[in-house]
């Protein structure tokens, strides 16, 4: 019996000639990476169970980047950072992307794509659940705790069962009012916040390779709103020549079995996708864009893992040269590397920095995660209690932005930017027919 990309992933990384879905197998870690918010706890665990003096199994695969709550005053904060900066040091890491330094990155998840950590083939765990972006490369990505994490450091495998796959194919071009965020929150609204609970979700078509690496990427990061185990999408010839510009190291293109297994498959039509929004306080909670014109907002936030990159800038940006925004509207670039394509990428002679000043946004804040997460109160662009915001993140659950009593709508670069023009959420076509 054929397999799935994901199953041959992990057969090859447990050494094995078949896995199907169900089995657990001992896989074999490419890429081990962890943040400020877990990085010490998976430490702690990690010297916990193989000594305090132990050395990591491989100090060329675990990479560590602060990036959730360091643009802060708080000391806690500041102590999980100077853990993570001695550990670094102790263990004579390679890949240590320490904050306040020429090094520094920004949102882990950018940056290990910017930095060349991910690569066709491979197995990557990240204590964070977002790590799952990483499989719009064609890689194994998923998110652990911090005992899975600390296991990893000293063992260099982990104990996985098998997921199986769900298939989603989006047929025919794209419309160009619809972007990679308003595919997947269609899927989540479609089969809900558990509809993919361990399974992988595979997404291919002609809509979906129509699109740039990093709005596939946006379509990996969120299948963990829907439950699922990764997210995948098989390797194209735009996806290598990405890959080879930022990594020299060997890596095997998997690619599905001609009579591989699904758990399901479910298909769209691209021309019928609209631009979606997820409603408070759920990502599955769907609405058209143009069902929610009444809804009046009193903050936009555009940044994040999700829509903090250059793809997504470049949209809302498109979509507000010329006009003011009528509400507060936070600009966050994900990565520092982001941030300066703010201010080299132009419209017209115009940088998108200079768009985004003209329409009058809050300013730009440092790359990072900023108020995604909420964070610590003074955290750049974190609600207050019972603001409304439209926003590109991937979570509005009660209090993930901020304030409990705050609301938040998830909607694509180009719903957030059309609404912090007009005030109210708007279908993004409104500017752009």
């Amino acid at each position: 019996m054929g397999m799935t990309i994901t199953e041959k992933i992990l057969a090859n990384k447990s050494k094995r000639t078949t896995v199907q879905p169900g089995e657990n197998v001992w896989v074999d870690v490419d890429v081990l990476m962890t943040h400020d918010v877990c990085g010490p706890g998976t430490i702690g665990v990690f010297k916990e169970h193989f000594g305090s003096d132990a050395k990591i199994w491989d100090k060329e695969k675990v990479v560590i980047i602060p990036d959730h709550y360091i643009f802060t005053a708080d000391e806690k904060s500041h102590r999980n950072v100077d853990i993570l900066r001695d550990f670094a040091n102790e263990q004579s890491l390679k890949y240590y992307y320490d904050v306040g330094t020429s090094n520094y990155k920004g949102v882990c998840h950018v940056a290990l794509v910017e930095e060349g950590h991910t690569r066709p083939g491979e197995v990557m765990f990240g204590t964070d659940s977002h790590t799952c972006t990483a499989g719009a490369f064609g890689e194994f990505a998923t998110g652990i705790g911090n005992t899975e994490a600390g296991f990893i450091m000293g063992a260099g495998k982990l104990w996985l069962k098998v997921p199986e796959t769900m298939k989603f194919i989006f047929e025919g071009e794209l419309p160009p009012y619809v972007m990679a965020k308003d595919l997947i929150l269609k899927i989540i609204g479609d089969i809900g916040v558990d509809g993919a609970t361990y399974r992988s979700m595979e997404f291919s078509g002609d809509g979906v390779y129509s699109l740039d690496m990093e709005e596939r990427m946006t379509l990996c990061n969120m299948v963990i709103e829907a439950g699922g185990k990764n997210g995948v999408i098989a390797p194209d010839e735009r996806t290598l020549d990405f890959v080879k510009k930022r990594s020299n190291k060997p890596f095997e293109v998997v690619l599905n079995d001609e009579d591989a297994k699904y758990h399901s498959v479910k298909a769209y039509r691209s021309s019928e996708i609209e631009p979606m929004v997820a409603k408070p306080h759920s990502p599955d909670n769907k609405a058209l864009a143009r069902e929610l014109k009444d809804v009046k907002l009193s903050q936009a936030y555009i940044g994040s893992c999700t829509g903090g990159k250059m793809a997504d800038f470049k949209a809302a940006a498109r979509l507000l040269k010329g006009h003011k925004v009528s509400i507060k509207t936070i600009v966050v670039p994900a990565t520092k590397e982001v941030e300066e394509g703010l201010k080299s990428e132009t419209i017209d002679g115009t940088s998108l920095w200079d768009i985004f000043l003209e329409a009058g946004t809050e300013g730009i804040g440092k790359p990072g995660c900023q108020a995604c997460l909420g964070g610590p109160l003074d955290t750049f662009g974190r609600l207050n209690q019972e603001e409304i915001c439209i926003s590109t993140t991937n979570r509005n659950f009660p209090g993930r932005m901020g304030s409990r009593q705050s609301q938040v709508y998830l909607a694509s670069p180009l719903t957030v930017a059309a609404s912090a023009i007009t005030g109210r959420i708007t279908d993004p076509r409104e500017y752009m027919e």
